[in-house]
């Protein structure tokens, strides 16, 4: 049960504290004094009987009591929203500003091209694009929409499938006309290729045919973890490099590259299903629902994998 005393504005300005990071951020939003948001925050603790973030001259940090009751003020807070939505939804013209956050590659080839024409058909919407390929957590970071890659959505999200993500092993023509053309995974030992380098395990690249799996062990004079700057080494003639296939299908479609070894599948953390991520309420904003809408349609004809 609720304290009689506590007032339930000081949990929505301790969500907004979290949200933007800050106190000062938050004041700024608000437009309230930082001191007296501080005092609020800090008398919600009081009154709560716990410490819900720690403080110190850099950053924030929740502590435990304050990731259980952010999670519980959202829920209040999206309740209250719902209620609003319900009601007005009939009526209601999408208006307003949409957070969605996705991997930088799939923000860049995939979604951001689609955004004009978006913005276009609903000129009361305004949308805030954040790439960053790190899984970010939707409620702390005031999110309505994230993308994640993934044969299995989280638990507590509703979703919509946009899109497959394939990996695809290309080389410049230039380099397979110097080099030769790997005819098993086995022969890229003997290549120059272009790994991701954030783990000791990139440099072991596993494919699989049908039941069969290999790994092998690659080296290359060129490694980065963005798929973009490997299609630019694979453009350079610098080696074989495993690229999303929206990253590669311009330059193959082109003929700048070409795929090798296409009857094995190249299995990496970053494949399988694109799915459009948000809380499950009932009632979703119309400005959200629109782009989501508007994605899933724009997409629809990608349902499965390209083929090479």
């Amino acid at each position: 049960m609720i304290p009689l005393a506590l007032d339930l504005n000081d949990l929505f300005l301790f969500s907004q504290v979290v949200q933007r990071q800050g106190f000062s951020a938050a004041a700024r939003s608000l437009g309230l004094p930082k001191s007296r948001l501080s005092r609020r925050v800090s008398l919600l603790e009081e009154r709560l009987g716990a410490r819900l973030l720690q403080r110190n001259a850099r950053n924030l940090r929740l502590t435990d009591a304050g990731q259980a009751t952010l999670a519980r003020c959202r829920s209040m807070l999206d309740a209250a929203d719902e209620a609003v939505q319900q009601a007005q939804q009939q009526y209601a013209r999408p208006q307003g500003r949409v957070r969605i956050s996705m991997p930088k590659a799939f923000g860049r080839f995939v979604v951001a091209p689609l955004l004009p024409a978006f913005l276009a058909r609903y000129p009361q919407v305004d949308v805030e694009l954040f790439i960053s390929d790190r899984d970010v957590d939707p409620l702390a970071d005031g999110l309505d929409l994230t993308v994640r890659v993934t044969d299995t959505p989280p638990p507590g999200m509703a979703g919509r499938p946009l899109l497959p993500v394939r990996q695809l092993l290309c080389a410049s023509p230039h380099y397979l006309a110097m080099h030769g053309r790997p005819a098993h995974p086995r022969d890229l030992a003997q290549h120059q290729c272009l790994y991701l380098a954030e783990h000791e395990a990139d440099k072991r690249w596993q494919l699989q045919r049908g039941k069969e799996q290999l790994t092998v062990a690659v080296t290359g004079r060129y490694a980065t973890n963005h798929s973009e700057l490997r299609l630019e080494g694979v453009l350079a003639h610098l080696g074989i490099a495993p690229l999303p296939h929206f990253t590669a299908q311009a330059a193959l479609d082109a003929g700048q590259i070409e795929t090798v070894l296409d009857d094995w599948e190249f299995t990496t953390a970053y494949r399988g299903m694109a799915w459009l991520l948000y809380p499950p309420n009932r009632y979703l904003p119309p400005k959200v629902r629109v782009l989501i809408d508007y994605l899933a349609d724009a997409l629809a004809d990608h349902t499965t994998p390209m083929t090479r």
